[in-house]
């Protein structure tokens, strides 16, 4: 497997260059195409339009979207002329309910789809549902970037979350393209069960299926001493300079996750180098 289609999803002026800048660095290191969609929102929700609000209300809302997504879409192509690179640049302009099912459309025909970092302080509330609808419905591998970190590159030390999930595993095997060319990747084990058939020599199946694909594997058990998986991930990520995180996403429900908090969001909320999230 390689990566060939890469996906940049650009939602805001804000983060637009960033985001771009880094995906047409990784589409051209690839010799991948790169399709951006510059995505004009239309953050008023149709259950809770008040009474009297009139159709021209509703046009106008949908009009400063319109015009949104082709400020982006004039300032993207701008970008990337004369870059080289094989790329698309599509606008369209979508309802904030509908932002999840509309990104899938596009992620699912894509081997690689990068956003920037839902959550912080100047981050619209759209990012959230544009992550999600690629790792759920899209059922593509995302690369979410940090908004105040290391860039997104191909990278020389990945850190690899292993917990025996069936999300991890299929993001490892999302991202076996970066293993195989890494320096070193670190299967990173917290806390390993103390029960169980790998009790004896954690990450060790994993390091094997590894290695035959030619990754130069290495294996990090660590204790959990700190309150949250994440932070003790975190803080092993920094230590080993690692230019990227392979973790899978979303282990418990989405639900959950944002209301009792979870290693994917905490990752995505605190990480300070690209993550790479599959479910």
């Amino acid at each position: 497997m390689s990566f060939k289609t890469i996906l940049a999803i650009v939602t805001d002026k804000s983060h637009l260059q960033d985001t771009i800048a880094q995906a047409a660095d990784m589409a051209g290191a690839l010799e991948a195409h790169l399709d951006v969609v510059c995505l004009g929102v239309d953050r008023t929700q149709t259950g809770y339009y008040y009474a009297g609000m009139n159709a021209a209300v509703l046009q106008e809302t949908l009009n400063q979207a319109r015009d949104e997504a082709l400020e982006l879409t004039k300032i993207a192509k701008e970008q990337l002329e004369g870059t080289g690179l094989l790329f698309r640049v599509t606008d369209a302009v979508c309802q904030l309910a509908d932002i999840a099912r509309f990104v899938a459309s596009h992620a699912r025909f894509a081997d690689l789809a990068i956003a920037p970092q839902p959550y912080g302080e100047d981050r619209g509330v759209e990012l959230e549902p544009v992550v999600e609808g690629a790792l759920f419905e899209g059922q593509s591998p995302i690369v979410v970037l940090p908004a105040n970190g290391k860039a997104l590159k191909i990278p020389e030390r990945v850190a690899i979350g292993w917990n025996e999930s069936a999300e991890a595993l299929r993001a490892i095997r999302s991202a076996l393209p970066f293993l195989k060319s890494a320096q070193t990747a670190h299967i990173v084990v917290i806390d390993p069960p103390k029960h169980g058939p790998n009790r004896s020599d954690p990450g060790g199946q994993l390091s094997q299926y590894l290695a035959r694909h030619g990754v130069k594997v290495e294996i990090d058990v660590l204790s959990k001493t700190m309150p949250r998986v994440s932070d003790v991930m975190r803080r092993h990520v920094t230590d080993m300079n690692a230019d990227l995180v392979v973790m899978g996403a979303y282990g418990h429900s989405r639900f959950r996750e944002a209301i009792l908090g979870g290693a994917t969001r905490n990752m995505l909320e605190t990480s300070e180098v690209p993550v790479l999230m599959a479910h």
